[in-house]
């Protein structure tokens, strides 16, 4: 070889090493930034809530998820706090410690870490008693949730808003982020009372959209404002410096999977759609590593699924043939074949379309072996559903809804405490 010609590749080779040394320290710079203003942000938030409970005798409706920057729980933190009493924490779905799974029963017990004891809020009782409520003046609501009305925290969360109002006791709301943005509202407002997976006050024609686009505090605000009677004392605490288009990832806040089946943002990213599939008897991935990202049951084939519906070029996203065998829930331990969903496109990628297009597909090809409950009704709050999804198409399920979409949007805009972070 040419010796300039080798010293000239060498030289070469040396700036393009250099160059991606440079783009990983930049990187690597933009990721510690990002970390370090969340930790901040996180920061500011308990010392605000710090401030706010000084002195008071405190009870915390809280999970995993309640923590800071740091990962250090807001349940600590209060509890090492010489000037603040935790007297109770009140548990939701899931559990205080984030180890029941869905639908599990929560219990009462004496929380072994910290000697304080714990009140189930979930199924028998929705919301703290008074006698639970008899030396508390301020309740405090921290949990990490993911910007969907069938996810149960947000319900827990109002029941205890109304025991507080009831009892004089003052409600705070440590707002989080809405892990898949707070921009965007989609899915049918719910026209009945669905309890637990999405209420509905007496008198009101409607509740809230399936992707509500708002933070916990933001529907806290808007609860106590439209629906509520009494009302509560209420606080939130902002998040600093959050706008809405944002991410979670965005936020640099770390990721606590708020409840067993719910273990990353690609699986909140598709969630208000495919969770539609607990009302039928497909699987919707509970039992392996990509649940309400696959669906599927041993009687359906894989390839032959995706091949139709990558054939309706739905927008933002595209569908793999998949096979797992579920260790829980439902077809535990068989072959299945089915689908999974990748998201390409946020903005583009419509999660409650998509679901639906996929349910309805999966019935056209298996229509004597695919069953569809009235609990995909209660879910998408859309009556009747079940049943409709068999012979109407999915443009007109959607554009019955839509009516009491843009009058929901209308309510929401007057509760909304984040800009929008668009130039």
């Amino acid at each position: 070889m040419n010796r300039n010609r080798w010293i000239g590749k060498g030289i070469g080779a040396a700036l393009v090493c250099l160059m991606l040394f440079s783009c990983s320290i930049g990187l690597e710079g933009a990721i510690s930034k990002t970390a370090e203003d969340s930790a901040d942000s996180s920061q500011q938030q308990v010392q605000a809530l710090l401030k706010a409970i000084k002195g008071k005798r405190v009870a915390l409706l809280t999970n995993p998820t309640g923590v800071d920057g740091q990962l250090n729980l807001t349940a600590d933190i209060i509890n090492e706090a010489k000037d603040i009493e935790l007297v109770a924490f009140f548990a939701a779905e899931h559990g205080l410690r984030g180890d029941v799974q869905a639908g599990g029963r929560v219990t009462h017990y004496i929380d072994p870490y910290t000697s304080v004891p714990v009140y189930s809020v979930y199924r028998t009782q929705r919301a703290p008693s008074k006698e639970q409520l008899e030396n508390v003046d301020v309740l405090i609501f921290d949990f990490q949730c993911v910007g969907v009305r069938f996810y149960t925290f947000l319900w827990s969360m109002t029941h205890a808003m109304e025991a507080a109002a009831q009892n004089g006791v003052k409600f705070i709301v440590v707002d989080r982020p809405n892990p898949i943005g707070a921009h965007k509202v989609e899915g049918a407002p719910n026209r009945k009372d669905l309890g637990i997976v999405g209420r509905l006050w007496p008198g009101h024609p409607f509740g809230v959209a399936t992707r509500h686009g708002m933070t916990p505090g933001e529907v806290a605000r808007l609860v106590n404002g439209e629906w509520m009677d009494p009302k509560v004392e209420l606080q939130v605490i902002p998040i600093p410096g959050y706008t809405r288009e944002q991410y979670f990832e965005d936020t640099g806040r770390p990721w606590v999977q708020p409840s067993p089946n719910m273990p990353t943002l690609d699986t909140a990213t598709v969630y208000p759609g495919m969770c539609v599939f607990e009302g039928s008897n497909l699987s919707e991935g509970r039992g392996t590593t990509k649940p309400f990202e696959q669906i599927g049951a041993p009687f359906v084939n894989g390839i032959e699924l995706a091949k139709k519906l990558n054939a309706l070029r739905l927008p933002g996203m595209r569908f793999r043939p998949a096979f797992f065998i579920p260790s829980f829930a439902d077809w535990r331990g068989e072959y299945c074949g089915g689908i999974a969903v990748h998201v390409m496109d946020r903005e583009r990628f419509d999660p409650i379309r998509t679901a639906l297009y996929t349910l309805k597909t999966a019935y056209e090809m298996y229509p004597d072996q695919v069953k569809i409950t009235r609990y995909a009704s209660t879910l998408m709050g859309v009556e009747n559903l079940h049943e409709r999804i068999k012979t109407e198409s999915v443009d007109s399920i959607i554009a019955g809804w839509q009516d009491d979409l843009e009058a929901f949007k209308k309510l929401r805009k007057k509760y909304l405490i984040y800009p929008s972070g668009k130039k």
